[in-house]
């Protein structure tokens, strides 16, 4: 394994020095990473890429009643339309008086049929009963409403997240189609996207700043799958 990952590393450092790239990766034989904190103490986590890319392609599902998960930054940011209501779902105690208090995996504590978009963000990691989480999302949409997920699939631990309420899943893929087939009904459509350079860069710590050529992180390889995105539709 450990000889495995050396030649992954050593294959990325010679593929950045053809393209003279000024990005340089820890000597292969490290064991610390640029930034334990997913290269944000250097700018921009490379999964941002991604993520940010995906919610400005599905802009214009983003209108009417929208929830968010902790906070509706991108809502308002990608919203084409000015949405009827820009609405937060947070269950962290800290939140509750200023947001939606509710639990994904718990029904009972959901609105149902109340949102025309549901924006979910790197969630479904963080929630061990994740088949309940799907259908909670299921069920805080109205009929024809829309799911915009993303998901990790390639990443370290987050270790904020692990000492608050757990880093469970890693997702794929076809685990995502198991999950979300049977729940939604009305469409959905599941994509991943990164490469070898992307997983790297990822794991190390290494931000999208560093990168001298943003457009490195664009190719696709399946095998790769860095962030994972759902767009589902609750039917009719």
């Amino acid at each position: 394994m450990l000889d495995a990952l050396k030649c992954t590393i050593l294959e990325t450092v010679r593929y950045l020095t053809r393209k003279k790239c000024r990005v340089v990766f820890n000597d292969p034989t490290g064991t610390e990473p640029a930034s334990t904190v997913f290269g944000q103490d250097r700018g921009t986590p490379v999964d941002r890429h991604y993520i940010e890319r995906f919610l400005g392609r599905h802009g214009g599902s983003i209108d009417g009643r929208v929830l968010e998960i902790g906070d509706n930054g991108y809502s308002r940011r990608y919203g084409r339309a000015a949405p009827e209501a820009c609405e937060v779902l947070n269950a962290a105690p800290e939140y509750r008086g200023r947001a939606i208090s509710g639990d994904l995996a718990d029904l009972a504590t959901l609105p149902e049929e109340a949102y025309d978009c549901f924006i979910c963000t790197q969630t479904f990691n963080f929630i061990f009963e994740v088949e309940k989480a799907v259908q909670g999302a299921h069920h805080l949409l109205k009929p024809g409403g829309v799911l915009l997920a993303t998901v990790a699939g390639i990443s370290q631990i987050s270790r904020y997240d692990m000492e608050r309420w757990g880093d469970y899943w890693r997702f794929t893929t076809a685990s995502l189609e198991k999950l979300f087939a049977p729940v939604f009904t009305g469409g959905l459509e599941i994509e991943s996207f990164g490469n070898v350079l992307a997983a790297c860069a990822f794991l190390q710590g290494v931000a999208l700043e560093d990168l001298p050529d943003r457009t490195l992180l664009d190719r696709t390889d399946p095998d790769y799958q860095l962030i994972l995105t759902v767009v589902a539709r609750r039917a009719r």
